[in-house]
């Protein structure tokens, strides 16, 4: 026996010998396991820990204690969460990581019988994650339901009334009681129908083979013939289908077939190859007769198909587009295809589409299906596939880009091609069909025109210089088209013009290719520029009028010259020449020439513009000497610098000028502030020494002045102070020179006197000179008001002598930027030209900052304060409290603080809360839910002027402790605590648990059913935690009452009242007299398988006597009703009850009659079957067992196989004897589903209540 192999499925037994088997003594022991199998073992990893150090027993053993010191350790803390309540999530996380650990790290060790496969270590995982999760989270193991359900499951049995176990299913499924049925068969007339549902079918390269259905009905056919006419050649053909093939194809439709409808028609498929129209010619059946055909045919056609002929992929606004749809199939057809423009998708739909010879020779008509059908059969001529072109042809009227797809064709009969599946989302075709979608690209036609250049305004170029032709670009878009443009255009030179100005037969055809457009054509020549035609790559274009430019050589510019000399009127003295000129060319001219004097290092180069073709030049030196004038150089409006080389262009002459004087700066008007006097640089000319004489004019009034001997060239003339404002004018009256020569002078020089100096002031702000602002937001800006020319040089400072600063303004109405708050004073003014004053009284502002915000708390009595610390008086839990504070600054507050908890237990929390009040004092709910010390720290403090600034506001901090509320518990809630009534000696106590401070004060409710006003019991000056209460006789009522605990107070002065009745704790007190018993059911009438049932009154359990079938018998109710099942007919009687409280019986007589139930049965309780033929009759037996009267109800079914059969006709018979025949004509499966006798009945579907005597219906 020891070399008996062991079976797989047992554990492998434990190495307790070396890894290589071989004992001390040297001697082999034969392996029972065959050389294969010894292999395999042998290359096995061995466990971690030797077997010769530890043994597999042990090894198993050490970690079994292990598991066992874990799940100590997991009850340990389960105890802890019991009492102290702690976190139950960390601890079920923290068990469910150890188990992970645990169960994973065992197989490593390699121990046998501990090396799990992954689904044994996730089972092992899951279910100490479910137990971890019932204790941690302290979930209630429901055992005792699961116990009951288990046994409900496994255990299915009932007390019966003689007190044995007996199983209720063995009664109520008794199917002795309605046997058999009787099938009655209808033999069917067979049918056939081709295509049946009216299908349509086409063939196409893709599709090479489709199967027309054939519709069998009541029949297994052995033979079809099918004829086939060709639609091309008319010709006909016959197909036969083999018995062997249609037993296949009748075998493929039965397995496509659901269970439900295998007696139902079936449809064969048969598959063709081939264009035409089929119909069914003969079809015989296993009896070889011929099966009645239906007339009926199919068409089977090319499939239809559409493509887009394929065009240049580029277009031009304006164009036709140019497509065209060729649809092939049988007509007339429809055809569906999408334009997208731009993005913008337009459906369109083509519908008869046809070949125009097809109208007149159309043989279909429409039937009231809808369904196509030939006139004449043998005309199949329509069916054939026509091609038809469809032209798609629209002007083109925006450009970008268009795309046409087809996205779906359809024939006469309905076949259908949906090419939309080969397009992707941005309408891109996904496969390599590029018939089915045209796209190209439209493009703006270019425009283009001449600009700034016609026939009347010519283009006037320099002769052998190039120019470009002014042509502008556009096109029928927004804006020119950058692309290469070719323009074609015509030239005719300007001696070639005919008279009237066009072009000459000899003009010259010439081509332009520009690379963008600002390229253009470059010419040289004179003469006449038309445009012909322009076009870009992809579009030809339109020329717009101007479409001619004629571009001219002006004649170069030419100059020549003559002079006459000026001299003076007292010294006869030459002082300058008087040249005119006489100019060739295009006005307007530009004469550069040089003026160069004897002497002098440098000459000096001028210019004269002369706006015609004459002009004069006076040249007038101011100094005496020798001067050369050359004339360089000349421009006009078409050349530009051309050389001055013809003689007589250079002239020289010696110049004396006549006495002369002028101011140096009288082109500026001199300002002056009043009663200051005001100089004047001045050049004299001529011959020295000079006299000179000047007035100075205001208000009407004329000063006159001379001055003699001026020696220098360079004057200054200085004015008295003037006195008076307003505009002052000085004058050049006249200068004498050496000779005694007086020239009248005409030059002057105004000057502006203020009327008063420069004032400054403070503006004000509202009415005043001050101004009260935000702190620290931004700068104060303070009116200004200055009186003057800007810009201003300002002084100011700080009255307190902490700031003075000098700043520019440039505004008469400027402001001041201030950072500090102060009394801010004027001390000095200056605009541009004059010092001014301040005045007086507006020279103080005064800044001041709004006050910040801030906080404190309601002080009274019951607050102690310490710095910003306010600790409030102790409250209990859940009373409501406040905090007050008030508040100084403006109005509406944003407060943010924050709120600590520290419990008696576990961990601290904080939260932080926002508070927004808009009125100077806020009150702060405490929060009192939870026992423990609360702190509340006011963080942040803002108003509507201030946000939250940490440097200028102190927190606020309030602090307050919340006592528990006492609790009060039964120490066995729910409990009953028996009395009996009268039994004023009990000594029964109910013991209390009370948790706070003591004394404690206690209020009890005793409610009695039925007593709508409960009695109250007041327990004071309780010393301890624990106390046994004793209930007076006197509140105690005979029957049920509830003592509930109303309200506890302890020495805190804190109180706990119970009003929830869900959290009232409670146990129930019973004042007993003596049970009773009462039937549940009035009827005295049962049938087998009823419940007998009594109510007890009382204390259970109950023992109750009772006799059945002449035996006395006795039984025990656990609760307060008495139940039995009646599993065998007889007379049940209930002689007396006891229960557990009262010890004393009850007699009493309470009987129940028992009834046997009723049994039918049809055809002798066999299946048997009775094949008719249409209108002939079968006879149903039925046979009835019970007590008569009867009433039998059967039913007649559908026949299927392989689902549950409809019911078609329920009926009912009654009957007096035990015997019943119906005769019936119908198709269908006949069987008894109820059967009623005087007391009770029967059903197959289920209960269905008692009959005539009461009787219960039995289901099986």
């Amino acid at each position: 026996m020891d070399s008996t192999p062991k079976l797989r499925s047992a554990f492998p037994s434990t190495p307790r010998s070396p890894p290589n088997g071989t004992p001390k003594n040297g001697t082999k022991i034969r392996s029972p396991l065959p050389e294969a199998q010894l292999k395999t073992e042998i290359l096995e990893e061995p466990p971690l820990i030797p077997f010769d150090v530890l043994d597999a027993p042990n090894q198993r053993f050490y970690v079994f204690a292990f598991w066992v010191l874990l799940m100590s350790w997991r009850l340990y803390d389960y105890w802890n969460l019991q009492i102290d309540e702690s976190e139950s999530l960390w601890l079920f996380l923290k068990w469910v990581a150890m188990d992970t650990v645990f169960l994973y790290g065992v197989p490593l060790f390699r121990i046998p019988w501990l090396e799990w496969s992954t689904a044994v270590f996730m089972a092992l995982i899951a279910g100490h994650s479910l137990l971890n999760y019932f204790l941690m989270f302290r979930v209630p193991i429901p055992f005792s339901v699961i116990f009951i359900g288990l046994t409900k499951f496994f255990y299915d049995r009932e007390i019966a009334i003689s007190e044995r176990s007996v199983k209720a299913s063995d009664i109520y499924n008794n199917a002795s009681l309605l046997l058999g049925r009787q099938i009655i068969h209808i033999l069917p007339e067979g049918s056939a129908l081709l295509n049946p549902n009216k299908e349509s079918f086409c063939l196409d390269s893709t599709t090479t083979q489709i199967h027309i259905p054939i519709q069998i009905n009541q029949t297994i056919p052995i033979s079809i013939e099918l004829l086939r006419i060709d639609l091309e050649t008319m010709q006909n053909e016959t197909i036969t289908i083999s018995s062997s093939a249609a037993k296949k194809l009748r075998k493929a439709a039965q397995s496509s077939l659901k269970s439900k409808e295998q007696d139902g028609p079936l449809i064969l498929r048969y598959a063709v190859k081939k264009t035409g129209l089929y119909k069914l010619q003969k079809v015989l059946d296993e009896s070889k007769l011929e099966v009645q055909r239906r007339k009926s045919q199919v068409v089977v056609v090319q499939c239809p198909q559409a493509r887009i002929k394929q065009t240049s992929a580029n277009r031009c606004r304006g164009d036709l587009s140019d497509v065209s749809i060729e649809v092939e199939g049988a007509p007339p057809l429809n055809i569906k295809y999408r334009k997208t423009v731009n993005g913008v998708e337009h459906k369109s739909t083509y519908q008869s589409i046809a070949p125009e010879e097809y109208l007149s020779t159309n043989p279909l008509e429409s039937t009231e299906g809808g369904q196509l059908v030939l006139i004449n059969e043998a005309e199949v001529a329509w069916a054939r596939s026509h091609q038809v072109t469809v032209p798609l042809n629209e002007i083109i009227s925006s450009s970008g880009r268009w795309i046409y797809s087809i996205d779906k064709v359809q024939d006469a009969l309905g076949n259908t091609i949906s090419y939309a599946n080969r397009y992707d989302e941005g309408d891109n075709l996904k496969t390599r069909d590029t018939q089915i979608q045209q796209s190209f690209t439209v493009h703006e036609r270019p425009k283009i025109s001449f600009r700034g250049c016609d026939a009347q305004r010519p283009l006037q170029v320099a002769k052998g210089y190039p120019a470009g032709l002014p042509v502008f670009y556009d096109s029928t878009g927004k804006g020119a088209i950058n692309l290469p443009h070719n323009i074609d255009y015509r030239f005719t030179p300007e001696a070639g013009l005919l008279p009237s100005g066009e072009h000459s037969p000899d003009a010259q055809q010439k081509k332009f290719e520009a690379k963008n457009i600002r390229d253009r054509p470059t010419v040289r020549e004179a003469g006449l520029y038309t445009l012909e035609s322009v076009s870009t790559e992809y579009c030809s274009g339109e020329v717009l009028e101007p479409t001619s430019c004629l571009l001219q050589n002006p004649p170069e510019p030419d100059l020549s010259i003559s002079t006459s000399e000026i001299f003076d009127k007292c010294s006869s003295n030459p002082v300058g020449l008087t040249v005119d000129l006489d100019l060739i060319g295009t006005p307007p001219f530009d004469i550069e020439y040089f003026v160069s004097q004897r002497g002098a290092k440098q000459q000096k180069i001028e210019h004269f513009r002369v706006p015609g073709l004459r002009g004069q030049l006076e040249l007038t030196p101011a100094n005496a000497g020798h001067y050369t004038y050359k004339f360089n150089s000349i421009s006009d409006a078409v050349y530009r610098g051309l050389s001055l080389l013809g003689p007589g262009l250079t002239i020289e002459q010696d110049v004396k000028p006549s006495a002369s004087a002028h101011f140096l700066d009288s082109g500026y008007k001199r300002q002056s502030c009043i009663d200051e006097p005001v100089s004047f640089n001045i050049k004299l000319q001529g011959e020295g020494p000079w006299s000179l004489e000047y007035e100075l004019v205001h208000g009407g009034k004329r000063s006159k002045h001379k001055v003699s001997d001026i020696e220098t060239e360079y004057y200054t003339i200085t004015t008295d102070k003037l006195k008076n404002g307003g505009e002052y004018t000085l004058s050049l009256a006249s200068v004498t020179d050496r000779m005694g020569c007086k020239e009248f002078l005409k030059e002057e020089a105004r000057i502006n006197v203020r009327h008063q100096k420069p004032k400054a002031s403070f503006g004000l702000l509202e009415g005043k000179r001050a101004v009260r602002t935000l702190e620290g937001k931004r700068e104060v800006e303070i009116p200004l008001r200055l009186t003057g020319e800007g810009p201003w040089k300002l002084s100011y400072r700080t009255t307190d002598g902490s700031q003075e600063r000098t700043i520019t303004v440039k505004g008469s109405n400027d402001w001041l930027s201030i950072k500090k708050a102060g009394t801010y004073e004027l001390t000095g003014v200056s605009d541009a030209i004059c010092p001014g004053t301040i005045d007086t009284t507006a020279n103080t502002f005064d800044i001041s900052w709004i006050p910040r915000p801030g906080m404190n708390a309601v002080e009274n009595p019951l607050i102690e304060r310490t710095g910003n610390r306010f600790i409030k008086r102790e409250v209990c839990e859940g009373d409501e409290d406040i905090a007050e504070i008030t508040l100084s600054g403006t109005p509406p507050y944003d407060i943010k603080y924050e709120q600590h908890y520290k419990p008696v237990k576990g961990n601290k929390a904080m939260s932080v809360k926002q508070l927004h009040t808009p009125l100077n004092q806020a009150s702060i709910r405490l929060e009192t839910k939870q026992s423990g010390i609360y702190e509340y720290i006011f963080r942040e403090l803002a108003d509507s002027n201030y946000d939250h600034d940490a440097k200028h506001h102190t927190p606020v901090i309030f602090e307050q402790r919340v006592n528990p509320r006492p609790d009060a518990q039964f120490k066995n809630p729910g409990k009953t605590f028996s009395y009996c009534f009268g039994d004023e000696d009990s000594d029964q106590v109910i013991p209390i648990t009370l948790t706070g401070i003591a004394p404690f004060h206690l209020e009890v409710e005793i409610k009695h059913h039925g007593s709508g006003r409960p009695e109250i019991l007041n327990i004071p000056s309780i010393a301890s935690t624990s106390h046994n209460l004793h209930l007076p006789h006197t509140s105690l009522n005979n029957g049920n009452s509830a003592l509930i605990i109303r309200k506890v107070r302890d020495a805190r002065g804190c109180s706990r009242t119970f009003d929830a009745p869900a959290t009232q704790p409670r146990v129930q007190l019973a004042v007993h007299d003596a049970p009773t018993i009462v039937p549940l059911e009035s009827s005295t009438d049962l049938c087998v398988g009823d419940h007998v049932g009594f109510a007890l009154t009382g204390v259970p359990p109950f023992t109750v006597h009772y006799t059945f079938q002449n035996k006395d018998r006795k039984a025990t109710s656990p609760g307060t009703t008495f139940r039995r099942l009646a599993e065998q007919p007889g007379v049940f009687s209930i002689t007396s009850v006891s229960d557990a409280a009262s010890h004393c019986a009850y007699a009493t007589l309470l009987k129940k009659h028992i009834h046997a139930l009723p049994s039918a049965q049809i055809s002798k309780g066999r299946e048997t079957r009775v094949d008719i033929h249409e209108g002939g009759e079968a006879e149903l037996l039925f046979e009835m067992t019970g007590a008569p009267p009867f009433e039998v109800t059967y039913t007649r079914s559908e026949i299927v196989k392989g689902r549950k059969p409809k019911v078609l006709e329920t009926k009912t018979i009654r009957s007096e004897r035990f015997s019943e025949r119906v005769h019936v004509g119908s198709e269908g499966v006949y069987e008894v589903v109820v059967v009623r006798d005087r007391w009770c009945g029967v059903s197959r579907s289920g209960p269905e209540g008692r009959g005539k005597g009461g009787g219960k219906l039995v289901t099986y």
